[in-house]
């Protein structure tokens, strides 16, 4: 009897500990998976020499993200829904980035494009994870614990 109650209390604690670290890992992965696809959409764009989109679908990249080519609308990359992550942009990549075929991301204008798309963990609205879009073309991962709730004004569809 004692064992099985202590078995109860170990599951009763080590459930939500394995529930934490779990959301954890998948909000690492989305993240992870969102910056190989920006850089892979850069490299398209200087191995071909044409602009490349990165697109969210939907205009929610939580939705998923699909990277094409401007001039034919060849589709290159497709990523479905992404299962309790919410991932927003502020407004420069809230629902693309564009590289031109020298792999520097511009505005449809030629204006230069930067931004950063923060991704959390639903119901969370803090960010754990960034991807970061400098004006050169280079993108950064990075791992901050969020202090405002930036996630919060989309919930799950931003």
């Amino acid at each position: 009897m004692f064992a099985l109650a202590l078995v109860g209390m170990l599951a009763h604690i080590g459930v939500p500990a394995y529930s934490a670290m779990s959301r954890g890992l998948q909000q690492q992965a989305a993240a992870r998976d969102l910056a190989h696809a920006l850089r892979s959409a850069r490299s398209e764009a200087l191995l071909r020499n044409q602009v490349v989109r990165l697109q969210a679908l939907e205009d929610n990249w939580g939705n998923g993200w699909r990277m094409v080519l401007e001039q034919d609308g060849l589709q290159l990359l497709y990523q479905q829904r992404l299962e309790r992550v919410s991932i927003v942009g502020n407004q420069p990549v809230a629902r693309q980035v564009r590289f031109s075929g020298l792999g520097v991301p511009m505005h449809e204008g030629g204006a230069f494009q930067a931004g950063t798309l923060f991704i959390c963990q639903r119901p969370d609205p803090f960010s754990q994870y960034r991807v970061v879009l400098a004006p050169t073309g280079r993108v950064s991962l990075r791992e901050e614990p969020g202090e405002q709730p930036l996630c919060a004004a989309g919930g799950s569809d931003q």
